[in-house]
């Protein structure tokens, strides 16, 4: 089971690609930074629907995306303690 982070824009960098291509079933994507911004693009929605997806919501905060992210069960929006959290429940972590 592995945390997969994503800290770019997917409109910028290729790494929320090349990590769709790798990711199994149990892993899940932690979005940070200006990744968080794909969650806008309803492509982008549709091809993480069935990953489970963690949010920074100092991100989200940060950018006043709030109102604006979709609201679903595969996302879960959490703070910096459940970010360490779930690093710990992950085998492996890996950075793209």
């Amino acid at each position: 089971m592995i945390l997969h982070l994503i800290q770019h824009s997917a409109t910028t960098d290729n790494a929320l690609t090349c990590c769709l291509r790798y990711i199994a079933e149990q892993d899940s994507i932690l979005l940070s930074d200006d990744a968080i911004n794909c969650l806008l693009n309803h492509k982008w929605q549709q091809r993480l629907s069935n990953i489970k997806i963690y949010v920074l919501i100092e991100d989200i905060d940060a950018r006043g995306l709030g109102a604006r992210l979709p609201q679903t069960n595969n996302i879960k929006v959490i703070d910096y303690d459940q970010f360490v959290l779930a690093t710990l429940e992950h085998t492996k972590v890996i950075t793209w």
